[in-house]
């Protein structure tokens, strides 16, 4: 069935701060040569839907510039593009105001195209969809919308959706971030958890849109739409965990997905693709995900030593030790460094016998020798933003080249 992807790539990434502070959420870099982006699109392409609007709004600049430079081109037909749509405005000098607003502001787009599905879906997650499997789900259920769902703990439920559904997995009841969530049937401790992905009949979505009242402060499909209606239509769920991914190993979690929304989190799920058998392995050449195009010289690595360390393009290690770090494009590390559980993000430059512990370190800093970081939490206090579970977070330096 013809499909396009809308993908909701607005997002301010509050709890990500500082890392968020010039930053759409979106574009944060992660695991030393992706950004957060790069997972939805990818499987999107992987999946073989080629014709995505990529809808953004909050501090936008450093995304648009990284898709137009590592992922917009010239499509073999004109049904082939990644195509970034800022506010319009076309109904009101207004910006998006949630996200079904922001699809509804936009649907001369999905007209023009005629598709028979609509794929609305975040781009603010860690993980790996095969969307033919969702859209299959979605046919054969004969559904108006589907979405996908993962089982999550209770007492997370509070962060997401929640779903009731039968036995069919017919949704029954939708709400938004409860603080009473109703669990599963048989499973007290679980809830059934909206990941924020949508599948929709283009009839079914155009009349939606226009059954919502324009005058509304904000239109969203998680606190507007969602809850009513499974009333009105036939509204499934599709469960995550039911996918069967091409090329995951044995070893790796079912299905991995993270909502790397706090500083915690975005750290704990880049240590989930280190070690011999990583929770979420990236080397699937199966189910790819595609990234930066940024072309530099190989890593270099003198006389360290490195345990399960992630080192990207143009980096150079000198005689010091690394233990779980992720090293991106053109950083130096000099000698004598003790770098451990560590993110180092493009073109930073770590001075001769610095110790830095427990950190994520944005793009273009460089530090004097002997710099310590990560081992008195009073002291950095005094220079760094510290996140609430310990972890020293230094926002993006200046840029010395113009990538």
């Amino acid at each position: 069935m013809k499909t396009i992807g809308i993908i909701m790539a607005g997002g301010k990434g509050e709890r990500l701060y500082p890392l968020t502070k010039e930053r759409s959420k979106p574009a944060v870099p992660f695991a030393g040569k992706y950004r957060i982006i790069d997972f939805v699109l990818s499987n999107f392409i992987n999946s073989g839907i080629f014709a995505n609007y990529v809808l953004v709004q909050y501090l936008s600049q450093s995304l648009i510039e990284y898709l137009r430079a590592n992922w917009i081109s010239t499509g073999l037909t004109k049904d082939h593009f990644i195509t970034v749509v800022p506010p319009q405005m076309r109904l009101g000098e207004m910006w998006y105001r949630g996200t079904a607003d922001a699809v509804k502001q936009n649907l001369n787009l999905i007209n023009d195209f005629s598709p028979d599905l609509v794929a609305i879906f975040g781009a603010d997650h860690i993980y790996r969809m095969d969307i033919r499997q969702m859209i299959k789900f979605h046919v054969e259920n004969k559904a108006d919308v589907t979405i996908s769902a993962i089982t999550v703990p209770i007492k997370q439920a509070s962060r997401f959706g929640t779903i009731l559904v039968d036995a069919r997995n017919k949704v029954m009841g939708f709400e938004e971030k409860p603080k009473n969530p109703k669990t599963l049937p048989g499973n007290p401790n679980s809830v059934y958890a909206s990941m924020g992905n949508y599948i929709f009949n283009y009839d079914t979505l155009v009349k939606i849109l226009h059954e919502e009242s324009s005058d509304e402060e904000a239109i969203d499909f998680g606190k507007t739409i969602l809850p009513s209606i499974h009333k009105r239509y036939k509204v499934f769920a599709y469960n995550f965990s039911s996918q069967a991914l091409p090329g995951i190993k044995s070893y790796e979690e079912k299905n991995y997905w993270r909502d790397v929304g706090t500083i915690e989190s975005f750290w704990q799920a880049h240590m989930d693709t280190l070690g011999p058998k990583p929770t979420m392995d990236l080397h699937n050449k199966h189910w790819p995900i595609h990234s930066s195009q940024h072309n530099s010289a190989p890593a270099k690595i003198v006389e360290s030593n490195l345990q399960d360390c992630m080192v990207c393009d143009g980096s150079s290690i000198m005689r010091s030790s690394l233990k779980r770090c992720f090293i991106s494009s053109e950083v130096v590390i000099h000698e004598k460094c003790q770098l451990e559980d560590c993110i180092i993000m493009d073109g930073c430059e770590i001075k001769a016998g610095s110790k830095i512990k427990r950190a994520i370190i944005d793009r273009f800093n460089s530090f004097e020798p002997k710099t310590v970081i990560g081992y008195d939490p009073d002291k950095d206090a005094q220079n760094y933003y510290i996140d609430p579970d310990g972890i020293v977070v230094i926002p993006r330096g200046i840029s010395k080249w113009q990538w």
